[in-house]
């Protein structure tokens, strides 16, 4: 065998370099198999007694720790593999194949590029030339032979696992607020804080209806969440800090809370070299789903109660969403309206009118998804009324028991957090007395020992400070939440519950949650008038018929009392007095602002009144030039009688202009109307003289 070896390897390949490629899979196999690494590193020496030199024998080490099932992420057979594509190698040293790759097709590329280089290939059981057919016919059956090992111990792996996983006995990583036990697998944490923080949790999300409410809601009591590092120094302790949305979603999606042992929830998937992704999978393939195998935080029928309510709340952005979670438009029905055309789930959008917003429910996901035009689109205001009396009336017979429940279950939210606030005072009081006790055991000639956990205390007992001075916070403004006068209030506003929903105060959010509490969903018809299909939880349905909604320009329409004001106003009055006339009256314009004359004009042109001028013409008045031809005079001089009040005019506008009476019997006569002035001047003068008591 010995004389074989040497005599494939030729001068030409002396004269290149020999490189070994030494791998184990695992650190723990690096650390631990020793014997393995040794018995690689040895080849070295079959090397040299096959004609290279120490020096020219180049080790490859730097795969250690790394599967062999990939060249991807494997550094030291990229490199292996280049130096032989360049003609660098005269042989590749494995222990055996499996050193060197478990994957066909990056063995076969490598005896591939071997023996396109002629270079040869040496493991613990011979030399072997990959250009001969006989060696690479060896050769790809131990690459192989390889292969099909790593699979065999992975099935064996796997399917122990499974069989595990289906009797509920694999032990895995266990959430926040669980740990094993000897004698029962999967009990609650023994941390009481812990244990009555995710109980807090729940009974939040049961109240509120939304992750992101729950959030909010610890937020608002200053309330802090356990989590457990996973790694790192302090693996497998409890860290405090603030509840995010990811966090309150992941342990509403895990049921494990509800007492449940699941496994195989999500599939891994790689595409070529990149990062494989993690796909989360239909609950009717998950490789086992057990419940009530340990002790759990809700039941399993309130576990799918939350999942179908995240459903619910989930955004409108797939055919599987239905629903979103009550928000903090007015739109009532927001999330509850489905298309009566299309059975689309419709959207809500906001218009601005007067300073607040309108809901418009338009039904436009296919415009969105393919660019069609949307099936239709209607103005929600009076929609909302409708159902909101619907729904008055519905609730009135079980307001007062409603109101007392609700009473309750707010002093007990706020005595729930109290005890929560005061068990993190107790949790921070007792890491400031560890971190003393700490302090006061080291050596005090140890200085930097020492600073650091003087440093410590004070941090401790800063957040002990921090802790108690919330608590004080916390709990004064939780008495002035629900006061005698609070409480009073809720029960006189379970008597008229018309007034709770139409109270001011009452929160859009609020008033969305109870609708939902009785109706399932609402669908529109868009017609001569607007159909409105409720149906409520319990099954029954009701059909309310709409008048259609007024259009912009319809709300903003001149009241009709205003334009018959107008039209009698104009037999006296010309614009200005008129708009002084109807402000004076209350009236407003269709916008809500008072009148004014260029208003009143566009009025009567728009209805089509008849003007002042039209209607003194239609009297018999004259203008200027007819009454001077009646009156044999100059329109200058009709002018002049006008100012001296010896002819009767009307104006019929605001600049002053103005339609004269006919001439009569009294009429002014020229060239006489001087002397007529002269005698009411004297006659004025007189009448000055007369009542002036300094004369």
């Amino acid at each position: 065998m010995a004389s074989e070896a040497h005599q494939k390897v030729a001068p030409r390949h002396l004269k290149r370099d020999a490189y070994l490629y030494v791998r184990q899979s695992t650190l723990r196999q690096v650390l631990e198999n020793t014997e393995s690494t040794e018995r690689q590193y040895a080849l070295r020496q079959r090397a040299v007694a096959l004609g290279w030199s120490l020096e020219k024998v180049i080790v490859i080490d730097t795969d250690q720790g790394q599967s062999g099932a990939s060249a991807t992420g494997r550094d030291g057979f990229q490199r292996l593999v280049a130096d032989v594509g360049m003609g660098r190698a005269g042989i590749v040293m494995g222990l055996e194949v499996s050193r060197l790759a478990r994957n066909s097709s990056d063995w076969h590329r490598l005896l591939e590029i071997c023996a396109l280089s002629d270079t040869l290939i040496l493991d613990e059981d011979g030399v072997y030339d990959p250009a001969h057919f006989n060696d690479r016919l060896l050769l790809g059956l131990k690459g192989t032979m390889s292969e099909a090992e790593l699979y065999v111990l992975r099935a064996r792996l796997r399917g122990g696992i499974l069989s595990k996983a289906r009797r509920g006995e694999l032990e895995t990583p266990l959430p926040i607020g669980f740990g094993y036990d000897a004698a029962v697998p999967g009990v609650r944490d023994p941390g009481k804080q812990v244990q009555e923080t995710i109980t807090v949790f729940f009974r939040a999300f049961r109240r509120t209806g939304s992750a992101t409410a729950t959030v909010k809601a610890f937020r608002r009591e200053g309330l802090k969440f356990p989590s457990r590092a996973r790694s790192g120094p302090a693996k497998g302790d409890v860290i405090w800090g603030e509840l995010d949305h990811s966090r309150a979603l992941s342990l509403l999606h895990n049921p494990r809370y509800a007492g449940a042992f699941f496994f195989g929830r999500s599939r891994q998937r790689r595409y070529g070299d990149r990062a494989g992704t993690f796909e989360r999978l239909p609950r009717e393939e998950w490789t086992a789903l057990l419940p009530n195998a340990h002790p759990g935080y809700i039941s399993w029928d309130e576990f799918e109660e939350n999942q179908r309510r995240l459903r619910e709340n989930a955004q409108a952005q797939g055919a599987d969403r239905k629903k979103s979670p009550p928000r903090e438009g007015p739109a009532l029905l927001q999330g509850l309206v489905v298309c009566g055309v299309c059975g689309d789930r419709m959207t809500v959008r906001y218009n601005y009118r007067d300073g607040k917003r309108v809901p418009m429910y338009a039904c436009q996901r296919r415009g969105i998804a393919r660019a069609e035009p949307i099936c239709q689109g209607l103005a929600g205001q009076s929609i909302d009324e409708a159902v909101g009396r619907l729904l008055v009336e519905a609730m009135t017979p079980v307001a007062l028991e409603a109101t007392l429940t609700v009473q309750q279950e707010l002093q007990a939210r706020l005595d729930e957090a109290e005890h929560l606030r005061n068990r993190q005072v107790e949790r921070a009081r007792y890491e400031a007395d560890l971190a003393r006790r700490r302090f006061m055991q080291v050596d005090p000639d140890n200085r930097l020992v020492a600073d650091e956990l003087e440093a410590e205390w004070n941090r401790r007992l800063q957040a002990v400070a921090t802790a108690q001075e919330e608590a004080e916070r916390q709990r004064g403004h939780d008495r002035a939440i629900l006061d005698d006068t609070q409480r009073a209030r809720i029960l006189a506003l379970a008597a008229d519950l018309p007034r709770l929903w139409h109270e001011p105060t009452t929160p859009d959010r609020e008033r969305k949650r109870m609708a939902r509490l009785l109706i399932e969903d609402v669908t529109l018809v868009k017609g001569p008038s607007i159909a409105v299909h409720v149906r409520f939880r319990g099954g029954a349905t009701m059909t309310l018929q709409l008048p259609p909604a007024l259009t912009a320009w319809q709300l903003r329409q001149t009241s009709s009392d205003v334009v018959t004001a107008v039209d009698t106003l104009l037999d006296e009055h010309t614009d200005v007095p008129i708009a002084a006339i109807l402000n004076e009256r209350g009236y407003r314009s269709g916008t809500g602002k008072p009148f004014h004359a260029l208003l009143v004009a566009q009025i009567r042109s728009q209805y089509h009144l008849r003007s002042r001028y039209d209607r003194l013409r239609a009297a018999g008045m004259l203008d200027k030039q007819e009454i001077a031809k009646q009156l044999h005079v100059a329109p200058e001089t009709i002018k002049i009688w006008r100012r001296a009040g010896l002819l009767r005019a009307s104006p019929y506008n605001d600049k002053g202009q103005c339609l004269f009476e006919p001439a009569g019997p009294d009429s002014p006569i020229r060239y006489k109307h001087k002397n007529i002035l002269r005698h009411r001047r004297a006659a004025a003068r007189r009448l000055v003289i007369t009542t002036d008591p300094k004369r």
